[in-house]
């Protein structure tokens, strides 16, 4: 089978699974209701924040933290989003899933004496890092 035709008819099969379906559900009644999809919105845009914070290297703070966890649990709350959540969450196992199989024909097409492992690039010590 051509790669590209695979690609597709994975594509193709994404969209017709349950866990697709499911999510496009979820998201579609989330944005339906007006409170729901800002309560989303304003957790994502903490989730977010913290997100950079932490990766420009700037420690988050416990009450940061509590803050986000605490909107998590009234997030969480809404039946809406809290089914839209977990049907993402399924989705992204999903997709993780399929990645590692990819990964795996990846390691067979690419021989490490050819291309150098990355320690061999990168050096021990910036890889650990």
């Amino acid at each position: 089978m051509n790669p590209y035709d695979a690609a597709h008819a994975l594509a193709k099969a994404l969209r017709e699974s349950p866990e697709f379906k499911e999510m496009k559900k979820a998201q579609d009644d989330v944005k339906a209701d007006i409170s729901a999809k800002e309560m989303l919105l304003d957790f994502r845009r903490e989730q977010f924040n913290m997100h950079k914070q932490q990766l420009s290297g700037v420690e988050v703070s416990q009450e940061q933290k509590e803050k986000l966890e605490k909107l998590f649990e009234v997030v969480n709350m809404n039946s809406l989003i809290k089914r839209l959540l977990n049907a993402e969450y399924k989705v992204s196992i999903m997709l993780q899933d399929i990645q590692k199989i990819i990964s795996e024909a990846n390691k067979e097409i690419y021989d490490e004496e050819l291309i150098g492992s990355t320690e061999d690039l990168f050096g021990e010590q910036e890889y650990e890092q």
